[in-house]
């Protein structure tokens, strides 16, 4: 687990800020810092404010600094529940969404850089470029990936309910907390 400095901590939640979504003191104190046990968190993470999550639906705000990637996974089906289906918008920033698509991913061919410690687990090479007040939902079963742009970017995520530990990474060494679920 990389260690999240309060340095870090405060560069997410200065673009939460810029964002201007109106957050509380405590969503602000219970951002998950994301790793994902990479021990890359500069390049590779997610942070993410959970509002709520039920057998329903679900709806966070995701952050990702300067270039920061969240690594290629998939939401599979899962003990008779379909897996997650998810639409992201662009909030703040800018976001590129890779999707699956036929063919291999070709770095020269887009428009971000592959993280260089884990380049050869990101394969999905259909990309969206998003922009703020633009979204796209994401179909269940859908391999994807997604980074932001140079200054970062503010996702807020509306989905089916999310079971995380139910994710598969294309990245075997990927792990995962998961803190309760509110």
């Amino acid at each position: 687990m990389s260690e999240v400095t309060d340095s870090y901590k405060k560069r997410v939640i200065e673009i939460y800020k810029k964002s201007n979504i109106v957050l509380t003191e405590a969503e602000l104190q219970a951002i998950d810092y994301a790793d994902f046990g990479l021990e890359n968190i500069e390049e590779e993470a997610l942070n993410l404010i959970l509002y709520v999550n039920n057998e329903r639906y679900c709806a966070k705000e995701m952050v990702l600094l300067p270039n920061q990637t969240c690594p290629e996974h998939v939401h599979p089906d899962w003990e008779g529940h379909e897996g997650k289906q998810e639409t992201f918008r662009c909030r703040w920033g800018e976001v590129y969404l890779y999707l699956e698509a036929e063919g291999m991913l070709n770095p020269a061919e887009i428009s971000v850089t592959l993280p260089e410690k884990n380049r050869q687990y990101y394969t999905a090479s259909k990309e969206l470029h998003l922009l703020p007040g633009e979204q796209f939902t994401i179909s269940p079963r859908t391999k994807h990936w997604f980074k932001a742009g140079k200054e970062g970017a503010v996702i807020s995520e509306f989905s089916s309910p999310s079971f995380d530990e139910f994710d598969i990474f294309t990245n075997p060494n990927v792990k995962r907390d998961i803190r309760d679920r509110k």
